[in-house]
């Protein structure tokens, strides 16, 4: 375990000995955040260069969230295929496991999809397969507060209801992974209880380190891995301490997990928004979402992906060995995906 009171900043050699290990492993960040209310606005997807440039090989992208209905995520996904679709020298979309050998060898970004909260589908659970056809890999099944489906983590949770029970058991028939990141704790632990399949927390951190609704405890993440599911890390502030996000506070939290619970059950996901003008103004206007009295300020501080490298060095330089990093750059989300 680190000593929590030093502070520790890799040197050039170190950094270039994590820049080695990310060149020779699968790194796959499973949870980023394009504009998803503008689907004529794709000025902003060039930017996912930045994952190929930091070493990163794939990447789930959002294609919707909290209140947004059916239409806006069908609109949204639909313009990123597009758009991903017409530059094939430079994306694939990630639709099979040997796709991401293939991105890897060819140098192209893989990309996948993600969809959070389940308003996303209505009263329709016809639409998971529409979605997961699309290449949505997972769903998670409400965004801080409660839908027909269960509790969010930021309101009271009555549990998951008879229609999340249809929708849990249609999520893994489909082969989609049930994410309770966002979600209620009882609606969280009442899945967990059902589960046939592995679930994940994709973008959610240990409230033993930074208490808040967000976060999960650490029964949760036990339970998780009981199932042999993945909690993935998150970059966002707020969750990592107070609005603060660096590469050593983020190797803390990875660390807690796999202390906790092994290697083998903790991802990356930095939840990094790439319009910050937006996101700030959202956290704003969206005030029943993203309360004030629970840390979500602006201007938000958030890991970026050219931090990865630093994260991996620090780790490193903590003893990790090379097996265990490579399960959490993109091992764990491979064998899921598998």
């Amino acid at each position: 375990m680190p000593d929590s009171t030093q502070h520790f900043e890799p040197n050039a050699t170190e950094l270039d000995a994590a820049r080695a290990l990310m060149a020779r492993h699968l790194v796959w960040d499973n949870h980023g955040c394009m504009p998803v209310a503008r689907p004529h606005d794709t000025s902003f997807l060039p930017q996912l260069q930045r994952y190929r440039e930091a070493g990163v090989n794939a990447v789930t992208l959002n294609i919707g969230f909290g209140d947004q209905g059916v239409e806006d995520h069908l609109r949204t996904i639909a313009s990123f295929r597009r758009w991903l679709l017409d530059r094939p020298d430079q994306y694939l979309l990630l639709n099979k496991p040997e796709d991401l050998t293939i991105a890897r060898a060819s140098g192209r970004l893989a990309v996948a999809f993600d969809i959070e909260g389940s308003n996303a589908i209505g009263d329709q659970i016809s639409l998971l397969e529409t979605y997961q056809k699309l290449g949505v890999r997972w769903m998670l099944l409400a965004y801080n507060i409660g839908n027909r489906v269960g509790g969010g983590c930021q309101q009271e949770d009555a549990g998951l209801t008879g229609f999340g029970r249809e929708v849990v058991r249609e999520m893994e028939r489909l082969g989609l992974w049930v994410c309770l990141s966002h979600t209620g704790h009882r609606t969280a632990r009442d899945v967990l209880a059902m589960a046939q399949r592995p679930v994940i927390f994709s973008h959610s951190n240990p409230s033993a380190l930074r208490p808040h609704p967000r976060n999960i405890p650490n029964e949760l993440i036990r339970a998780c891995a009981q199932t042999g599911g993945v909690v993935g890390i998150n970059g966002f502030g707020a969750f990592l301490g107070d609005n603060l996000a660096t590469p050593e506070l983020y190797a803390r939290h990875v660390d807690h997990v796999v202390q906790l619970v092994g290697p083998s059950h903790v991802s990356l996901a930095l939840d990094h928004v790439f319009d910050v003008d937006e996101m700030n103004a959202g956290l704003a206007a969206m005030a029943h979402m993203f309360p004030p009295e629970l840390g979500y300020q602006t201007p938000v501080a958030m890991l970026a992906p050219e931090q990865l490298i630093e994260v991996l060095a620090i780790l490193q330089a903590w003893g990790y060995d090379e097996e265990s990093l490579a399960l959490l750059m993109g091992g764990n989300l491979l064998r899921l995906f598998n």
